[in-house]
């Protein structure tokens, strides 16, 4: 006790250092914690869409920890700087990445002085410059172009002529095209439903209903058709695909129903994959990778069947039962060869041997996960193959297929007399078994 001061502009001074460190350190942790997770997803692939919504959660938790962290900063050195004793605390942050050189500069240059402050003397010359850069932005500006068209009449057959009416991109159009542009990505890039970019729009001085933005957006998806029919040619010219779909939210009536969103990806990009054997011009190699998206209600195989009705390839995809029929050889226009995903195959195998998983229940003094050594063994023998697939990423067709034959197909052979081994001596009804009967 005697060796705390009595001075209390000291003391308070002591205890906002003291919790401007403790949010400090709280922040720092959080930061740490969530640099890892993005890197276990970054290493180890997608575990499920529960571990991207984990990872926003951990975003918006660092994202207040911050913020308090640089308010007890601020009250600690305005407390300090009340007092002749105590120093003050400064946050180590993380270093800032240099602002973007694509962005336009403005220089406003502060004149030097004339006179030197130390001895007055007038004999003065530039060494050099310090500059120090401040991001800013322009508020967003909003204007009405008026297309100004002369109307003209002949003095001999007093017939009136004028130029004809501007291009719009929809019809009876009113929106320019950068408007247009934005409104549909806020609504479907962004989710933002059009009530709140109304409301937005509003706060700005531009009333726009609900109705008007609506109209607009029905045009130009109605516009875009015939683009979003290329892609879906682009996409289903390729010699593979890959396909996955998740559940979405659906507003409805009084409840939010849940959907369903099919992706069906072309992107051979990561292991550099070349032409067919056909030398389709569609499936040359290089082709650019492209996605298309279908919406449902449901999750019934007749989705898929119907996404796919005119397509015959390779599809990469997990072990759903509604894509069965696509792989029957008697399927017109041809059979669809089943390319089964190690990704799912591994994902049930994790999530009994997820070690961070069981740590974080620890923490929450909540009941431990049991860690299954099988179920790490499994992982580890799949994580050999995926290793394998990273070596040879980039090589050509041929080149990967004999490096799969001599490195990968062993391990395979292996990893299932291992797995019908085991799976002998477990319980139908656990979940490793489950996981074993699938992959």
């Amino acid at each position: 006790m005697d060796s705390l001061p009595d001075d209390i502009a000291t003391l308070k001074a002591e205890l906002a250092i003291a919790r401007a460190k403790a949010a400090d350190d709280a922040a720092t942790i959080a930061r740490q914690n969530l640099e890892i997770a993005k890197l276990k997803r970054q290493i180890y692939g997608p575990r499920s869409e529960r571990s991207a919504r984990l990872i926003d959660q951990m975003e918006l938790e660092l994202e207040e920890l911050e913020a308090v962290a640089t308010e007890d900063e601020l009250v600690a050195e305005q407390a300090a700087a009340k007092t002749t004793t105590v120093a003050a605390f400064t946050r180590l942050r993380p270093s800032r990445q240099p602002f973007p050189a694509h962005l336009p500069r403005e220089r406003v240059v502060v004149p030097g002085p004339t006179v030197c402050a130390c001895c007055g003397g007038g004999r003065l010359r530039k060494l050099g410059e310090t500059v120090t850069e401040t991001l800013e932005v322009i508020p967003r500006q909003w204007k009405v172009i008026q297309h100004v068209r002369e109307k003209m009449t002949c003095r001999d057959c007093e017939k009136i002529s004028e130029p004809p009416a501007p291009f719009h991109v929809t019809p009876r159009g009113w929106a320019g095209p950068n408007l247009l542009a934005m409104l549909l990505f806020e609504k479907f890039g962004q989710h933002q439903p059009l009530n709140r970019q109304a409301e937005r729009y509003a706060r700005e001085g531009v009333s726009l209903s609900l109705s008007t933005l609506a109209d607009q957006v029905g045009a130009g998806c109605v516009v875009l058709e015939p683009l979003l029919r290329r892609i879906e040619s682009h996409v289903f010219a390729a010699e593979r695909l890959h396909g996955d779909d998740t559940t979405v939210p659906v507003l409805a009536k009084g409840k939010t129903d849940i959907g369903r969103c099919w992706v069906y990806v072309r992107d051979d990009r990561p292991f550099g994959g070349g032409a067919d054997a056909g030398g389709h011009p569609e499936r040359k190699q290089g082709a650019p990778p492209a996605a298309m998206f279908y919406y449902s209600r449901d999750r019934g195989g007749e989705h898929p069947r119907t996404h796919l009705v005119r397509w015959s390839g390779v599809l990469q995809a997990d072990a759903y039962g509604g894509y069965a029929q696509l792989y029957e050889p008697t399927r017109t226009p041809g059979p669809i060869q089943e390319a089964a995903c190690w990704a799912h195959a591994r994902r049930p195998f994790f999530a009994l041997a997820d070690i961070a998983e069981s740590a974080r229940r620890k923490a929450n003094d909540k009941t431990l996960a049991v860690i299954s050594p099988l179920a790490l063994e499994a992982v580890r023998r799949i994580d050999q193959l995926f290793e394998i697939e990273r070596k040879i990423n980039g090589r050509s067709a041929a080149e990967r297929r004999s490096m799969r034959q001599e490195m990968s197909a062993p391990l395979v052979t292996d990893l299932e007399a291992w797995m019908r081994d085991e799976r002998t001596k477990l319980s139908r009804g656990s979940d490793l078994a489950k996981a074993m009967a699938t992959c």
